[in-house]
């Protein structure tokens, strides 16, 4: 792919999401124009502009663009995407494009693996409970104490992580610092084994889940991981072990889990992400027993926009300098 100067690149910023912290701040674009003042740089509140600044731009950076917004774009030669996950970005239209897709894998790494490690203790002291005793104004001491499972120690624990990207190391590592043993699963089988005392190949994730205390859900989201977990993967699980997903909702058969909680053939479960976000009133996760919801926050970090503007930047000087990027995507894997 030829690349471009700064001169002759129009970087097109836009993020248009009803959270906010997913929409980029104007210190980012006023980053970059201090790093390139000779590069045009437009930054989007939300996308309704967008159309009309689609046609000129070399570079995109944004959560997602659709297929007949890529035809307006005849310039376009590479995406960056402020997101890990890139599935709002694939269509058959970008497969076909031959532009480059660089995403944010990395940036949430360290505040979603801390957010694990919180899921973690929640479930194994049962906080949760603990929580809707105080609000009852109760002592709920021996209640606690004797529900199923009781309070316990992670320390020792088999915990399996289910993806070792940058989110899954960064789990790893807090994991062994408080003296968890953990296992991991990978497409291949294969990964960093300094992290993980065994990594299984995603063909025998049931054999992985029958040893784990603590199961956690960390894989990007492609075809082959929608659904990852159905009824026959909670089946697996040990009774009193538990699941956590900071992945994707579309990873996980939410009629199932809800069963496998309701019928206790799993001890507790966490979930950040859902199928359908916001989660509504009548979805039968806000009331299923032993579930612990955070409402799609653990990548949220007042360091993020930060790391996303060193990155945006350090690819920005890899394009300009003909230098291989970081982060580029193999769109036919969609990670």
């Amino acid at each position: 792919m030829i690349r471009t100067t700064p001169a002759a690149s129009k970087l097109v910023i836009c993020v248009g999401h009803p959270f906010d912290l997913w929409r980029p701040p104007q210190q980012m674009s006023l980053a970059v124009k201090r790093r390139f003042p000779e590069m045009g740089v437009v930054h989007l509140p939300d996308c309704s502009g967008l159309d009309a600044e689609l046609p000129d731009a070399v570079i995109f950076a944004g959560y997602f663009i659709r297929a007949n917004q890529l035809r307006l774009a005849k310039r376009l030669k590479w995406i960056h995407s402020t997101a890990a996950g890139i599935s709002e970005l694939i269509s058959p239209e970008l497969l076909e494009s031959g532009i480059l897709v660089t995403n944010a894998s990395g940036v949430h790494s360290i505040t979603i693996a801390e957010h694990v490690l919180g899921m973690l203790l929640a479930l194994a002291r049962r906080f949760p409970d603990a929580v809707c005793s105080q609000l009852k104004s109760r002592w709920a001491q021996q209640e606690i104490w004797k529900a199923t499972p009781p309070p316990q120690e992670l320390r020792g624990a088999m915990l399996l992580l289910i993806g070792l990207g940058a989110v899954g190391r960064a789990v790893a590592e807090l994991a062994r610092a408080i003296g968890m043993r953990t296992v991991a699963v990978t497409r291949s089988g294969r990964g960093d084994d300094t992290l993980a005392e065994k990594i299984f190949a995603a063909s025998n994730l049931d054999a992985a889940i029958a040893e784990a205390d603590y199961v956690v859900l960390a894989a990007p989201e492609t075809s082959e991981t929608r659904q990852l977990f159905a009824a026959r993967q909670f089946a697996a699980m040990k009774p009193s072990s538990c699941f956590i997903n900071v992945a994707r909702g579309s990873l996980v058969d939410e009629v199932a889990l809800v069963a496998a909680l309701q019928e206790r053939k799993i001890a507790a479960a966490a979930l950040d992400v859902t199928a359908q976000e916001p989660l509504p009133p009548e979805s039968p996760l806000w009331h299923c027993p032993n579930l612990f919801i955070t409402p799609h926050l653990a990548g949220a970090s007042d360091h993020l926009w930060k790391r996303q503007t060193e990155l945006l930047i350090d690819n920005l000087e890899r394009w300009f300098d003909g230098r291989e990027l970081v982060n580029v995507v193999e769109l036919k894997r969609g990670y």
